[in-house]
């Protein structure tokens, strides 16, 4: 019986091209994104277990975590973009698109659904004219779910711009998308 050597695909992999070398590429980038995720990378990638670690400080500096950096932190990291991907889809934390000027977070947890959470929910569906994980139109707005605030006692509970309100009734909400919307505007509009 003849026995093959067996070989690894390092394209597949990113290690072709990963590590230091594909970090000082990155960095040299025109691309706005690449070079500040470069940059993100490479003050965090010798901490034990970097990927969470910079996905979180990429979205925090970009407001989300474009297409474009995904090659960058799976080079840098030496790890597939599959592998980047699947951590950034797997939690609903991370966006790929930049959020709203406002986040608006409604609890799916069983307390808020038992208070009247659903329809909450469906309610601000339609008012803002977008479903959970998007943005409206305008991009004001970002609708997102969240799964327990710590609020249980004063269901239902959401959050705008992470301030947490309690015992939120349709109306509220409508009054609390008003005033957002109100502080948003510029100055001489109002």
């Amino acid at each position: 019986m003849r026995t093959r050597e067996a070989k690894s695909d390092l394209a597949s992999t990113g290690g072709a091209r990963g590590g230091q070398q594909a970090l000082d590429a990155a960095r040299a980038s025109q691309t706005p994104a690449v070079a500040a995720t470069a940059r993100i990378v490479a003050r965090l990638k010798d901490q034990p277990g970097p990927l969470l670690p910079v996905l979180h400080a990429v979205q925090h500096e970009l407001g989300c975590i474009p297409a474009e950096a995904v090659q960058t932190i799976a080079e840098a990291l030496n790890l597939s973009r599959a592998e980047v991907h699947g951590v950034i889809t797997f939690y609903p934390h991370f966006r790929s698109a930049p959020a709203g000027r406002h986040v608006i977070e409604i609890c799916r947890a069983e307390s808020c659904q038992a208070m009247g959470g659903e329809q909450l929910a469906e309610h601000a569906r339609h008012a803002l004219g977008c479903d959970f994980h998007a943005s409206t139109p305008d991009g004001e707005f970002t609708l997102e779910p969240v799964y327990c605030l710590g609020l249980c006692a004063q269901s239902p509970a959401i959050m705008i711009d992470g301030q947490p309100k309690a015992r939120v009734t349709r109306d509220k909400l409508d009054r609390l998308l008003a005033q957002a919307r109100q502080a948003a505007a510029p100055e001489d509009a109002r």
